[in-house]
Parts: structure tokens; sequence; C-alpha cells
């Protein structure tokens, strides 16, 4: 029979990265969409900033909602 094709430590780390990854996506696209906008290096900070704030939060309530999919279907 087959193993995974990942270690523990190999799955937490993609993990990480993946979810890193999702929040710098959405941080860079507030900025740049308050520098489309024409706002000045302020706007594109809050921009920046609000982004990191949204993508936290989704990706809390992202992780919480995948610990539940995969709690009642029994995958790993």
């Amino acid at each position: 029979m087959v193993g995974p094709s990942m270690t523990d430590d190999e799955r937490t780390a993609a993990g990480t990265r993946l979810r890193v990854g999702f929040v710098l996506l959405v941080a860079v696209s507030g900025a740049l969409v308050a520098l489309q906008a024409g706002g000045d290096l302020f706007y594109v900070g809050g921009g920046f900033v609000g982004g990191l704030l949204l993508g936290l939060v989704l990706v809390y309530f992202l992780v919480r909602w995948w610990a539940e999919f995969v709690a009642t279907t029994n995958r790993r």
C-alpha cells in the first residue's frame, strides 16, 4: 500500500506558507486598489494594512471551516 507523499512536518510547513501567501495576496491587493484609485503613500499603506487585517480574518475563518470539514469527512 502506498503511504502519504508528505510528512506531517512538510504538510505543516506547506500549510503555513499557503496561509502567509494568502494573507499577503489580500494585503497587496488592497494596496494596489488604493494606488489605482490615485491615493498617495498614506492611503496605499492604509490599503495594505487593511488588506492585511482582512486577510488574517479570512484565513482564520477558512482554517476553522477546513477543520470542521476534515472532522466530518475523516480526511487528512
